[in-house]
């Protein structure tokens, strides 16, 4: 199967972004049976659902990441299955500063949406949300490989409607993370609410991520990982998003979006349950970078989300 041009691109423009930070950090990794190095210096950033989903542990780095997302060929709305087909393409560059080993200030979303989907929906394309927040590590026990933080961010509506951004009046996303390394295996959990502050335009969400991986060697860690969002109480429906069948998707859709869309959907309560998971692994191209590809597919029904697949591709650099 040919490669997207626009996956392509996205793996080309993360070697890049490997390649030049590495000018100024060509170090190895060291290798894990190095005492003196920190457990925490060996965990890896999980790779799915990146704006919800990070280590307890406060670091400064840069995370530019790629997103191919396949749509459904039909999607379950209170009309029947309706065609859609296509895919959506997210560019994006996240950012987190440490203000101390236990403290820093996080930028979670942001980038750039391109929708092009073949029927019902129209092509669009056009920015996301913008949200930013804090995580507090108040476990933090590099000696053992434990931590765990409180973590709270804030997304306002900046993005275009066009990509379904933009609605409602914003949304505070409070979460708890957990890390655990020990030997070569990793455990990295996530606990978290989507809650708007207009419940109407958006839909309030539960959210929990899993992360399991494997130093297979100094570099290359295999992983797998799931994602369950749980609609707790849908949306009102309203009319929003005028460019796809003139503003009536939250009417009809009898599903949310998950991690990347709120349509603040008033069927969502039709399939209050949407559960992912995917495979991939990072390769810690110097101590300073790591790339990162993983594929992702529903587990629940695929009529009832936005994800027929996804494939991402990230690299996280620390400083």
């Amino acid at each position: 199967m040919t490669t997207p041009k626009p996956l392509r691109t996205a793996l080309l423009a993360s070697l890049a972004a490997g390649g030049i930070a590495a000018g100024g950090d060509t170090q190895p990794p060291p290798p894990l049976s190095d005492e003196s190095v920190s457990l925490f210096d060996r965990a890896i950033r999980p790779i799915t659902s990146p704006t919800l989903f990070d280590l307890p542990v406060p670091r400064s780095q840069v995370h530019p990441l790629f997103m191919y997302q396949s749509l459904p060929n039909s999607v379950r709305t209170v009309l029947g299955d309706l065609p859609v087909g296509g895919d959506l393409q997210v560019y994006a560059l996240q950012l987190e500063l440490a203000l101390g080993e236990r403290f820093s200030l996080v930028a979670a979303k942001d980038g750039y949406i391109n929708l092009s989907p073949d029927a019902t929906l129209a092509d669009a394309d056009g920015w996301a949300n913008l949200s930013a927040g804090f995580k507090y590590a108040f476990l933090y026990r590099p000696e053992t490989g434990l931590a765990a933080a409180v973590n709270l961010q804030v997304e306002v509506p900046t993005g275009n409607t066009d990509v379904m951004q933009g609605s409602g009046d914003g949304v505070a996303i409070p979460s708890l993370s957990f890390l655990k390394v020990w030997q070569r295996w990793q455990l990295a959990e996530n606990l978290g609410l989507r809650i708007p502050f207009d419940s109407g335009a958006e839909s309030t969400m539960l959210h929990y991520n899993v992360h399991v991986s494997y130093a297979l060697t100094d570099r290359l860690f295999p992983l797998i990982e799931a994602s369950y969002f749980r609609v707790l109480d849908e949306g009102d429906g309203g009319r929003r998003f005028n460019r796809h069948v003139g503003g009536l998707v939250p009417g009809v859709a009898a599903f949310e979006g998950g991690d990347l869309v709120n349509l603040g959907a008033s069927n969502a309560n039709l399939a209050r349950d949407l559960v992912t998971m995917g495979v991939g692994f990072r390769y810690r191209l110097t101590d300073g970078i790591d790339l990162g590809v993983a594929y992702e597919f529903p587990l629940t029904d695929e009529k009832e989300n936005l994800m027929e697949s996804r494939l991402t591709v990230d690299a996280t650099i620390r400083f």
